[in-house]
């Protein structure tokens, strides 16, 4: 018997181990050489199969494997961490004559022995230090004061670009400094999506770095891209190093990314040179850099120069000019973006700054118009670095003539008058109108979606051609078109325009949990509508319900039983139903039919973390075809809690609460007993 099952595991280690070498082959090939030789899909391909054949012999899951640096559950706090050295900050130069006086210091606490120079791009991100022991990543840090950091190991675990494991023979012992940053095109994506998403944008690439390495939830930080570079060392026991250039050299052999592109130089000219051919360089850079650092390249000359209370004397940071400038707030206009989301721009007097001429800046959030304390009228330091987007620095309170005016969030959308609310664990203020025009595209693409009203055919392009030609003004609308207009619309014949209705005409009935999904109701996704058509059946009861009575319903909690409560209660939101059911859209929930055995009958489950084979609704909705049902929270009642990838806090609940956990090779044995 024993010999039968070690071949086939043998066989699935050995390719676990082959895909695992892979994905940190081309890791390291992609963050450190920036050759890399797949595609994005192809890498995701790799990743995906490794999960599958993990999932099937979880046994076989080692901590520093690559499917593990998601997990963890939220943290309250980050526990502080004494610097084995401390973390020190650069001292500033501005100008040649602050390099040459710090260049003088140097020669003299020299003794006059010749010394060399390491000159590297200062990237503009978030010091951190990572220690290895072992070869493995044992620690990560933030600089803190100096001397005592945070512990963000957990997060610092889910950013691909620093290896778990390093490559090849690693000391036993070593500890990296450097800087993590967000590449600008990886910025401009996140902060582009995350508007069109209604989530969190940043104000530069350095703040977006700050606020994800500090996140307290992993899964957080792990959507963000977030990279690194290596520029210094601590501690190191098991080798011998004499320059600080065969410490970036070694970084390179054990797969870690240092800041590049970095060159030797023997003379202040040649430093001076260099710097100036960064500056030039620094528009072309796929990274934020606010200056070069000029290093002495012999370690044994760093005793003799010692450091003083903030910085080492061995270093020292020659900034670019800033790009600034001034100009005034002439107004503040709300622009609503495609969730509702209403952001705070100021209309400036045009300025030059960094070789463009600027107008607008966005204030991002109220929150944010509050924090600087600006108002319509001041005077304000505006800042563009590289070609991000400009970003107001302070307010020049001393220009201030007594006639500038406060800035308030609207009380209204100023694109629909529809109602604006804001959450409390929210920064942005919303429209919640389901008919505001800002938003429409938006809502017909959600609406259409395939887990919603599961219209094939009403694509991007499709939408954006019916919203242009205002043939739809609400997602009722789309119930009411007719072939002769779609087939003036380009790519449309005859087939695809029939089609397309007939599409349309199907949704009809697809029911009030589809329904309710399709409407876009902040924080209701797929589940919680499920649970809301089985509790109310049919739309209008649902729609007459206070959220006391809605705080009734399992996973509704009281914001999002309030949030519900307001979207129904929204004029436009009642406008809507009326004529979505004039339409003959179907606003009531079948009863679930129940032809097979009904071996769930009285048990609950929970899921927690991502299956790998099936969608975490499709799971659910098995449960349901076998009369269990499933829930959002772990009690006491909870039969059973079904563990995926990186589980989050339910797990630990359930073992708190002793409910028996089941993988997910598990849930599949159950399903199919």
């Amino acid at each position: 018997m024993s010999t039968r099952r070690s071949a086939p595991t043998a066989a699935r280690a050995t390719k676990i181990a082959q895909l695992r070498a892979a994905i940190e082959r081309h890791d390291y090939r992609y963050y450190v050489l920036d050759q890399p030789e797949i595609s994005d899909a192809e890498y995701d391909q790799l990743f995906q199969e490794l999960r599958r054949l993990e999932a099937d012999a979880p046994e076989l899951v080692s901590p520093d494997s690559p499917t593990q640096r998601v997990g963890g559950i939220p943290s309250a706090a980050f526990a502080p961490i004494r610097h084995a050295t401390p973390m020190l900050s650069l001292e500033n130069v501005f100008d040649e004559d602050g390099l040459a006086a710090w260049h003088q210091r140097v020669a003299k606490l020299a003794g006059g022995r010749p010394v060399s120079f390491l000159v590297e791009p200062k990237i503009d991100g978030v010091s951190l230090s990572l220690t290895y022991e072992g070869g493995r990543l044992a620690q990560a840090a933030t600089r803190g004061d100096g001397t005592t950091g945070e512990d963000v190991s957990a997060t610092v675990r889910t950013i691909r670009a620093i290896p778990l494991r390093l490559r090849g023979q690693a000391p036993e012992r070593l500890e990296v400094r450097g800087e993590v940053y967000m590449a600008l095109e990886d910025f401009r994506r996140y902060n582009a999506k995350a508007a069109a998403d209604g989530g969190e944008t940043f104000a530069n690439p350095r703040n977006a770095a700050a606020g994800s390495l500090r996140q307290k939830d992993p899964r957080v930080t792990a959507t963000r891209p977030l990279r690194f570079a290596a520029h210094s060392r601590g501690a190191l026991e098991g080798a011998r190093l004499s320059r600080h250039s065969e410490f970036l050299s070694l970084c390179r052999r054990l797969g870690l990314p240092v800041s590049a592109p970095a060159r030797a130089c023997r003379s202040l000219k040649e430093v001076a040179a260099q710097y100036h051919r960064l500056e030039q360089l620094r528009p072309t850079l796929p990274f934020e850099i606010d200056g070069a650092v000029v290093k002495v390249d012999e370690y044994d000359v760093y005793g003799r120069l010692g450091q003083t209370a903030r910085s080492p004397r061995w270093a020292v940071a020659y900034k670019f000019a800033a790009h600034q400038a001034t100009t005034q707030v002439l107004d503040v206009e709300p622009s609503v973006g495609r969730t509702g989301a209403i952001t705070p721009v100021a209309k400036l007097a045009p300025v030059a700054c960094a070789g463009v001429t600027i107008s607008n800046a966005t204030l991002h959030n109220y929150d944010e118009v509050a924090r600087l304390g600006v108002r319509i009228g001041d005077w304000i330091l505006l800042q563009r670095a590289g070609d991000v987007i400009p970003q107001v620095v302070r307010v020049l309170e001393e220009k201030r003539t007594g006639k500038e005016r406060p800035i308030a969030p609207p009380k209204r959308c100023p694109v629909c008058g529809g109602t604006v609310v804001k959450e409390a664990e929210e920064v942005a203020y919303r429209c919640i109108s389901p008919a505001c025009p800002a938003q429409l595209e938006r809502a017909i693409r959600h609406f259409g979606g395939r887990t919603a009203m599961d219209i094939e055919g009403l694509g991007e392009a499709v939408i954006a051609q019916l919203v242009a030609h205002g043939l739809v003004k609400d997602v009722s609308d789309v119930y009411r078109l007719t072939a002769e207009p779609l087939l003036a619309f380009e790519g449309f014949a005859e087939k695809k325009a029939d089609k397309l209705l007939s599409q349309i005409a199907a949704s009809r009935g697809r029911g009030l949990s589809r329904l309710l999904y399709g409407l876009g109701i902040r924080h209701v996704g797929e589940r919680t509508a499920q649970v809301l058509a089985e509790r109310f059946r049919e739309l209008s009861r649902l729609a007459d319900a206070e959220a006391d009575a809605l705080q009734q319903v399992p996973d509704v909690g009281p914001v999002m039983a309030e949030t519900i409560a307001q979207f129904f209660h929204e004029p436009a939101t009642r406008t809507l139903i009326e004529r979505l059911k004039d339409a003959g859209v179907k606003m009531s929930e079948p009863a679930p039919q129940r032809t097979g055995p009904q071996r769930f009958a009285g048990q609950t489950f929970v899921f927690t973390g991502e299956l790998a084979g099936m969608p975490r609704g499709e799971a659910e909705a098995l449960v349901r075809e076998r009369g269990g049902k499933s829930s959002s929270s772990v009690s006491k009642t909870t039969t059973y809690v079904v563990a995926g990838e990186a589980p989050g806090s339910k797990l630990k609940a359930a073992k708190r609460l002793e409910v028996q956990v089941l993988d997910e090779a598990a849930f599949r044995r159950l399903l199919n007993a």
